[in-house]
């Protein structure tokens, strides 16, 4: 076994550190929930000596698994980093969570590192290369981010190593790919008692030996003669595959020509073509063998992280300054420029937040600007200030071991910024600069919440903004038509954790409500109605009479009052007060309180009294006017349409139709978009979607998103009208 961290740096629970950009990889964990990401981290933290025992998710004892909601869901649900020391460098493992629902987090992953590791469970089989790993793939593909696979629980396999390379091949590199091809080859011990094959060793194919482990201890040698036709059909298949990358365009047909490339050039190109982001190598990892010190293969996958991805001075990015936007270099000694990857609330020393250096260098105590992420629309406050920044660290599990600073191209830990959240741009207080933010998803699940008791409501504002500083991908609305407190989730999941996070850490109780759609109601033709508001008790008496008009007009127009009153019958100092009346009651709702909207309203008869008329008797029967004209006339219920844009995979195309149709929906067509890909265009009711980001998950096994633009409004059909107003009725 090969030792390769340095001392103290990774050994004695040391903080791991860099001087040059060149001594920092980035690296992202990406993969299917379950596909064994954190497990993974753990074990190449052991393997570097970073920990002196693999953790459990299980059980808590995870470096980058340590929410107290992760243990109890047994699933990552936030970014971490793990930065371990190999070879001289500085590795940070960035963790991300693997289930839909948080996305938000895997996305700055993605944007705080500089490689991806895609992590596919064997166990799953092909199921385990999910139409979102598919797309995410092709997503870093068009920007050219360099890849590797590894394949896990080949313990467990459904399918062995040789299937899951080929699936990879199939599903990730279009079924004709040469440019994702293994490095090693998993050699299998005799069948346990559950039937189930475990890893014991590895053939190393351009070495051409094999490593045995089943002792406990590395025992290197040659293949035996079973081993060695698929041995050689794999190199010269892996060396090919690496020529053809190479730069040197006389390799190739050296090679064809017989000539023996050396070990050293074919390593180089390797390196070179995966740092390039046009080679994906394979590789596996597996538990270690009862005695060994450390998993199978995570030496392999540690030494590809240092050698063949990016250093940060390779991974481009730009900012402006209020002018053109302009190419950062990843200079420590250049202007700061960094990002708030995510941040948290620490009951003892307030916000945290993860910051990724992409130029000049971050001390403590510095003074920076922070420039806001341009997400008011999701109930973001825009801030542009000044903050001080606190202390420094770096992040290792639940602990935070403290740096003097943070270089170009390092990823570490600020605290005290009050006013920063995820997406924001920290520089220099004299040159401020913003980076663009990642895309974040459209949160398309609302949930209305209310505070259990007057103790939450004076906190759950606040909660609310830090929560919302926290997790971009949640969104904040006031609805003014229904007067609901709607959140905005992904999903389930993340409606659960954002719950929780409320209740645990910010000791917010809230109660969940049904969502309302922002209803309407409208004439169904043209109808009078006579208003006659007259009391008398003695004293002050009340006398007000006015007869209308009610007719429908077109989408949008609102509501029009024309005055038609000849002869003073009403007096002109009160038709402004039948006006308010009408235009209140409108604002109420004539059955199910629904405002009422696109209609022209004619006042053209009434009576009046010298001594009891007044402003708050024709208010009333104004009021009572359009409330008979209503009862004549009947009223339609408008409700909204969503404009809606449905990406899937083809598979999935006939079933998400069906089920548009079963919403009421209106197809509006079809398109290919991209490689197996189909996007649909259609129009379907508000009412029909508010569940629909949960439900199109379930139909397209995974493989689907929509985003959603409002249309306008539209009569709602009799039987639904019906319907609606019955429940609104009982609730």
């Amino acid at each position: 076994m090969v030792d390769k961290t340095n001392g103290a740096a990774a050994g004695n629970g040391g903080v791991v550190t860099a001087d040059r950009p060149e001594q920092i990889r980035n690296v992202v964990l990406v993969g299917h929930s379950g596909s064994g990401k954190t497990t993974l981290v753990d074990a190449m933290a052991l393997t570097a000596r970073a920990v002196n025992r693999a953790g459990r998710v299980e059980d808590g004892t995870s470096l980058s698994d340590y929410d107290e909601i992760e243990h109890r869901q047994h699933r990552s649900v936030q970014l971490s980093v793990v930065p371990v020391a190999w070879a001289g460098m500085k590795v940070n493992l960035v963790d991300t969570p693997g289930y839909a629902d948080f996305v938000g987090e895997l996305r700055a992953g993605l944007r705080a590192a500089d490689a991806a590791l895609f992590v596919i469970s064997a166990a799953e089989g092909a199921d385990g290369i999910a139409g979102a790993t598919r797309a995410l793939w092709e997503e870093c593909a068009a920007v050219g981010m360099p890849r590797a696979i590894v394949i896990t629980h080949l313990d467990t396999a459904r399918d062995e190593f040789d299937v899951m390379t080929e699936t990879c091949r199939t599903v990730l590199g279009g079924g004709s790919s040469e440019n994702i091809l293994p490095l090693h080859l998993p050699v299998y011990g005799p069948k346990n008692p559950d039937g189930h094959r475990p890893v014991t060793g590895m053939v190393e194919l351009l070495p051409h030996c094999v490593g045995d482990y089943s002792s406990g201890e590395e025992v290197q040698g040659d293949p035996s003669p079973d081993q060695v036709p698929a041995l050689e059909e794999a190199r010269n298949r892996l060396i090919e595959g690496i020529i053809a990358e190479s730069e040197d365009e006389t390799l190739m047909e050296r090679y064809l020509e017989g000539e023996e490339i050396s070990l050293a050039t074919l390593v180089a190109d390797l390196e070179r073509a995966v740092a390039r982001g046009s080679f994906h190598p394979v590789l596996f990892a597996a538990p270690a063998p009862e005695g060994a010190k450390q998993g199978l293969g995570t030496v392999e996958l540690l030494d590809l992280i240092t050698g063949g991805f990016p250093t940060p001075a390779e991974h481009a990015i730009t900012a402006s300054n209020g002018a053109e936007p302009h190419p950062l270099r990843c200079d420590p000694d250049g202007e700061l420029a960094a990002e708030v990857i995510r941040t948290a609330s620490d009951p003892y020393v307030g916000r945290v937040c993860m910051v990724r250096v992409f130029s000049g260098t971050l001390h403590a105590d510095d003074t920076v600007h922070v420039s806001g992420h341009g997400l008011e629309d999701r109930g973001h406050e825009s801030h542009e200030l000044d903050e001080r920044v606190g202390a420094i660290s770096a992040p290792f599990g639940k602990q935070q071991r403290p740096l003097r600073q943070a270089i170009a191209g390092d990823i570490a830990y600020v605290t005290k910024l009050g006013h920063a959240e995820t997406g924001d741009t920290l520089s220099s207080t004299d040159s401020p600069l913003r980076i663009e933010p990642w895309p974040m998803p459209d949160p398309l699940l609302p949930i209305a919440i209310r505070a259990h008791s007057k103790a939450d409501e004076d906190k759950l504002s606040q909660s609310l903004a830090r929560l919302a500083a926290e997790d971009p991908a949640l969104r904040l609305e006031h609805n003014a038509q229904t007067h609901q407190l709607v959140l905005w989730c992904l999903g389930e999941a993340h409606r659960d954790v954002a719950l929780e996070r409320l209740r645990t850490r910010f000791g917010v109780q809230v109660d969940v409500t049904d969502h309302q759609v922002a209803l309407r109601e409208t004439f169904a033709g043209k109808a009078t109605g006579r208003g006659r508001h007259v009391k008398q008790s003695g004293g002050h008496g009340q006398y007000a009479v006015c007869e209308i008009e009610v007719e429908p007009l077109p989408e949008g127009a609102g509501i029009e009052f024309v005055d038609k009153v000849v002869g003073g019958v009403v007096p002109r100092q009160f038709i402004p007060s039948v006006e308010k009346g009408v235009r209140a009651q409108a604002s109420r709702g004539l059955t199910a309180g629904y405002p009422l909207v696109d209609v022209r309203v004619t006042l053209f008869d009434g009576k009046a009294h010298s001594v009891d008329s007044s402003d708050a008797a024709f208010q009333t029967a104004g009021s009572l006017a359009l409330r008979e004209a209503a009862a004549a006339a009947g009223l339609r219920v408008l409700e909204p349409l969503a404009e809606v844009w449905v990406l899937v995979s083809d598979d999935y195309v006939g079933p998400v139709l069906s089920d548009l149709s079963s919403r009421r929906g209106r197809v509006l067509g079809t398109e290919p978009h991209g490689t197996g890909r189909t996007r649909v265009h259609a129009e379907v009711p508000e009412l029909e979607l508010s569940r629909y980001a949960i439900d199109l998950r379930s139909i397209s096994h995974g493989t689907g998103d929509f985003t959603r633009t409002y249309a306008r409004h539209e009569p709602m059909p009799n039987q639904v009208a019906a319907s609606v107003r019955g429940e609104k009725a009982r609730a």
